[in-house]
């Protein structure tokens, strides 16, 4: 299945049927009446998120999203049947925005979580509706109410417990590989990854979802090479795991090129908690090594870690390091949402 995360849709919601105007004319009644009955309601355009999507694929095919008309109504008090709704689903983590791409409608980031985009129009009443004690023969009815298009964005950002960051060849794809079932695309030349690659790490009896994204080069947040559209799907990541080439002579300037991406991209990017890994270690000799660490660490400020994905090298440290960065996040959340829970729940108490 091909990654697709960013689609252009066209949407009509289903336009309410018209009321109808008819009287009684039957055989031995003496008397008539109006019974015009109402027009059905036009279909809503419905979007639901989907937990086991990870993709937009499907509206690279499917750009034009209809909903059905209500029918008018009919004679004998007989309403008109109303449009069926026409549902969009998309993956977890789409943010629906307007045509000008920056305003969000909504952000969908709940399996199941539905929104109606486009309301269907309600029928019109029938001259039965008008009937009144002065009014016995009203020859009147409503129109239906007119459909509703409009043209949307969807833009997938990928939801992973952790996102790997790196330039082109820092290895990414293969530590992936090493450490979960994803088999992403390898090989020796720059931007063999795409897009971005899912996959189910364990450590230490815990699973999470970690995310390898395109590699990343000075400018990216403005869109050169891959763009920023790929940074998009780190946003929700609870942590950052950056990997460096080891074998680069500039392992300060590399570093320096993500971390200066991330702060021009915005959104709490740079302020994201982060793993920083030197990667690649078992090509170098242990005197390169041991300089290159040390000027890595003087640049972060802080201790690194030693790996290699081919070898396998160090992975478990690295791992149980970003585990223990997303179970801080889940127990962050989890404490807010309880505080949340006994605030109103003080609220209702008389």
């Amino acid at each position: 299945m091909k990654f697709l995360d960013l689609a252009k849709v066209y949407l009509k919601s289903g336009a309410g049927g018209n009321g109808c105007v008819s009287f009684r004319r039957e055989a031995h009644t003496e008397y008539g009446g109006p019974d015009g009955g109402n027009g059905g309601r036009g279909g809503d355009v419905v979007v639901v998120a989907i937990d086991n999507l990870n993709t937009l694929i499907d509206f690279r095919y499917q750009q034009h999203f209809f909903a059905q008309n209500g029918r008018s109504g009919m004679g004998k008090q007989r309403s008109g049947p109303d449009g069926d709704d026409i549902i969009l689903k998309v993956p977890v983590g789409t943010e629906i925005l307007e045509e000008d791409q920056e305003t969000v409608i909504i952000d969908m980031t709940r399996p199941g979580q539905t929104y109606v985009l486009s309301q269907g129009g309600n029928g019109g009443f029938g001259n039965l509706h008008f009937k009144s004690s002065t009014n016995q023969a009203p020859r009147r009815a409503n129109p239906g109410q007119p459909l509703v298009e409009r043209t949307i964005w969807l833009r997938l950002k990928l939801i992973a417990d952790a996102g790997l960051l790196g330039l082109p060849n820092a290895g990414k794809s293969t530590f992936l590989a090493a450490t979960s079932n994803a088999r992403p695309k390898i090989a020796d030349y720059p931007f063999t990854t795409l897009h971005p690659n899912l996959g189910v790490v364990g450590v230490d009896n815990k699973e999470f979802v970690i995310a390898d994204i395109p590699g990343l080069i000075a400018g990216a947040s403005e869109g050169v090479g891959l763009g920023v559209r790929f940074l998009g799907h780190v946003e929700r990541c609870a942590v950052l795991l950056h990997l460096v080439d080891g074998t680069s002579d500039t392992v300060v300037e590399d570093y320096e090129t993500i971390i200066n991406e991330l702060e021009k991209y915005g959104g709490d990017l740079a302020n994201r908690p982060r793993v920083t890994a030197l990667n690649k270690i078992d090509a170098i000799d242990e005197t390169e090594l041991a300089v290159k660490a040390h000027e890595l660490e003087l640049a972060v400020g802080g201790p690194i870690l030693q790996i290699s994905g081919v070898a396998r090298t160090g992975l478990t440290e690295v791992l149980r390091g970003v585990a223990a960065q997303v179970e801080k996040r889940d127990a962050d959340e989890l404490a807010l949402a309880l505080g949340d829970a006994d605030e109103g729940e003080t609220g209702w108490r008389p």
